[in-house]
């Protein structure tokens, strides 16, 4: 059975902005025991960006002892608390990506924001007061001694960050929602001959052939004219392919590290075939599980949903109701359009992308998603 946890948290900052540091508490639901303790001198901050650390630590503690548990965050911030409840909006932007990494920790629905006032919020504000105190002495806050964890921790991020909730609402009952163009880079030497490239390889550059496809996207995409922004991956195919198309749009690009593509291992510049060979246990094994991790790699497909899904709320929270270009790889492009669909990992593998094609993925501010478009190639025919 999943437990159910109470996360306090508390940030300060002496100066505001000025010398900062967060702490958070891990209560065990029932009885009401602290389990788990979290604190971090941040250096040179405000209060609210100290808030929002702690509230992230304290819901990655919590994580940690159980990915399956029921969060019930508590906190004298009334900014956090209405924002995360999602009954203010955040309209600064150093709180944005914070917000939105916050909202990825656990799925939505399993965690519920309350007020409360300070004098019940004493040991978060304790422990933040102790970071603040450590990095005035020039050291970092150390931890007591862990209390016991009430369950195992998880060894993988959450596969699900963001389900889409069930039903629909009329788009002008949601406002303008947010548009993501999902462009893949062009072809590199390595594309026509099917070989893995990932973001542990070569990081080869866009053929003569690529540099072509992201031509035609460019024209493409200034012809429909609707772009406001440009997001990339940083690898060398996705920034020439962005840099190409933000050229011809007068954008500048922005890059997210999150939009990478899932590191190969022992794969990289191998084809399925030669995979299937060396490595064929691994291999079958990759295939039948999300959580299951290429020869030789840290990263799974679990592992990339939750740094893409992390990367999406992000680039959300930044441009809400804005037409953004996301040019990224297959394995990332592919996971925002299962998460957007609500689909299971292994309808990845029934997914078409081919190099420079372009897919159309709609959020509203319900949490729905609506795709509009998958691997339109019309532009290079």
């Amino acid at each position: 059975m999943a437990a159910r946890f109470i996360v306090e948290a508390d940030g300060g900052s002496r100066g505001n902005p000025g010398p900062a540091g967060y702490g958070a508490v891990v209560r065990d639901g029932d009885t009401g025991q602290i389990v788990a303790e979290a604190a971090e001198f941040i250096g040179h901050a405000t209060n609210n960006v100290a808030e929002y650390r702690g509230l992230i630590a304290g819901l990655k503690a919590a994580r940690e002892l159980d990915p399956d548990a029921s969060v019930d965050v508590r906190m004298d911030s009334k900014l956090v608390v209405e924002q995360m409840s999602g009954r203010w909006k955040i309209k600064h932007p150093d709180m944005q990506p914070l917000a939105a990494e916050a909202r990825t920790v656990f799925p939505r629905g399993r965690v519920a924001y309350t007020w409360i006032p300070r004098e019940r919020n004493k040991d978060a504000d304790r422990l933040a007061n102790e970071a603040m105190d450590a990095g005035k002495a020039g050291r970092q806050w150390e931890p007591r001694p862990k209390a016991p964890a009430v369950a195992a921790a998880a060894d993988e991020p959450p596969l699900e960050t963001a389900a889409p909730k069930a039903g629909w609402a009329a788009p002008a009952d949601l406002g303008t929602p947010t548009t993501f163009v999902l462009l893949r880079h062009g072809e590199t030497p390595l594309t026509p001959e099917k070989r893995f490239s990932g973001s542990g390889g070569s990081d080869p550059e866009l053929s003569d052939k690529g540099r072509w496809q992201a031509e035609r996207a460019a024209e493409a995409l200034a012809a429909r004219g609707s772009v406001q922004a440009v997001v990339a991956s940083p690898m060398r195919r996705t920034r020439q392919t962005a840099e190409t198309v933000a050229a011809r749009l007068g954008l500048e690009v922005r890059y997210e590290d999150g939009l990478r593509e899932v590191d190969f291992g022992d794969w990289e510049g191998l084809t399925f075939a030669e995979v299937q060979q060396r490595h064929p246990e691994d291999l079958s094994a990759w295939l039948g599980s999300a959580k299951a991790k290429p020869t030789g790699s840290a990263e799974s497909f679990t592992t990339l949903t939750h740094r893409a899904g992390v990367a999406r709320d992000k680039i959300i929270a930044r441009y809400a109701g804005k037409t953004v270009l996301v040019v990224s790889h297959v394995s990332p492009i592919k996971t925002l359009v299962r998460l957007a669909l609500g689909a299971p990992p292994d309808s990845m593998y029934r997914m078409e992308l081919s190099a420079a094609s372009i897919c159309a993925v709609q959020y509203y501010s319900d949490g729905n998603a609506s795709l509009r478009l998958l691997n339109d190639t019309s532009h290079l025919r």
